[in-house]
């Protein structure tokens, strides 16, 4: 054998060699010959039934209850018995809500973050699942890693609005107040890192100003802070302000979306008061786990789209103030990864803190 013929054998050695360390049916492969060859074939058949039961558990879903699990009542509970009644139809198997509260939702959230990804486990998601993570990194989730963004079904715009003696009645009028006033006037939020309060945290950088912020223990709790005047201003939903933006107990000056809202049509969105960047909706979107398989990810995706758009669900979504939304898998990872980008900006550039 020549110089060439012994560096051919070597070089093949190694092919063998590496070929033998691979996984599955493609390491049998390194044995050679024919033993390698059935070697081959045998370690590939092993595969075949996984496959196939993987395969038949896809056609055969759902072939039992849903379990969809809720971190918080109020309008996350309105909106998942919203969907699971329309879907439980659909689907042929009861989906049934599962509230799992506490932990600022984080309950919730690392149940089916850990859970089976098989398509019986979902999350009827809101802002918190994003927002946690931002304000807390040790929490047991990722919004990002440990879920299967399935769908974004509704939203509910915020609004701003001011006790009836702040003497301010546009946003230009209370941005030229707390100008003068600096950390005078007081805002209410739901809590430390909650959407009302990271929104009063970008108004407050967008438009240069001071305010002292004041944590309640929920945002009803806010809005009662408001209409009572132990604090000049509250961003809150749109649907628990627009009663007493009615009576007169409260002033509104802006919605923080990119429509107005029917409840308070004489309202202005904060776009057209000059603050385009003030966006603050209750968002609501159903997540599976992750490595759920896409073919139940897509099927979960096309009913839920269904059941938010059928006539009866958008006329009791509009009873709460909300709208449907209507995206695909993609556009609704997109929207969580935007939403993430967005907030963590004003967290960090407020230095925002969990409590």
């Amino acid at each position: 054998m020549n110089g060439s013929e012994d560096r051919r054998s070597e070089d093949l050695m190694k092919d063998t060699d590496s070929m033998d360390a691979r996984p599955g049916c493609r390491g049998a492969a390194g044995q050679g010959g024919a033993a390698g060859l059935a070697a081959l074939a045998l370690s590939c058949a092993a595969l075949l039934p996984g496959l196939a039961q993987a395969q038949v558990q896809v056609q055969d879903y759902p072939n039992r209850p849903i379990r969809l699990v809720l971190p918080f009542a109020g309008g996350t509970d309105v909106v998942a018995r919203l969907l699971a009644q329309r879907m439980s139809v659909s689907l042929g198997q009861q989906v049934l809500p599962d509230q799992r509260l506490g932990a600022g939702g984080n309950i919730a959230h690392e149940t089916v973050a850990k859970a089976a990804p098989d398509g019986y486990t979902l999350l009827m998601a809101a802002p918190p699942v994003v927002l946690n993570p931002l304000l807390n990194p040790k929490v047991g989730f990722d919004p990002v890693r440990d879920f299967a963004p399935v769908a974004v079904v509704a939203a509910i715009p915020s609004v701003l609005v001011v006790h009836p003696l702040v003497p301010a009645k546009s946003m230009k009028e209370l941005v030229a107040l707390a100008r003068r006033n600096p950390d005078k006037l007081s805002y209410g939020s739901g809590g430390v890192g909650s959407t009302p309060h990271l929104a009063s945290e970008l108004l407050k950088s967008l438009a240069g100003v001071k305010m002292l912020h004041v944590p309640y223990k929920s945002a009803t709790i806010a809005l009662t802070g408001a209409m009572s005047g132990e604090v000049d201003v509250v961003v809150v939903a749109s649907s628990s302000a627009a009663p007493y933006v009615k009576n007169g107990r409260l002033r509104a000056l802006a919605v923080l979306d990119g429509k107005r809202v029917s409840a308070m049509a004489d309202v202005p969105t904060a776009a057209e008061v000059g603050f385009p960047q003030l966006m603050a909706v209750n968002w609501y979107a159903l997540l599976a786990p992750r490595d759920t398989p896409a073919a139940i990810v897509e099927r979960l995706n096309a009913e839920a789209v269904k059941a938010i758009n059928a006539p009866e669900t958008r006329e009791r979504l509009a009873g709460i103030g909300g709208e449907p939304m209507t995206t695909s898998p993609a556009q609704s990872a997109t929207f969580i990864r935007d939403e993430m980008a967005r907030w963590g900006k004003v967290i960090r550039d407020a230095g925002v803190k969990a409590e």
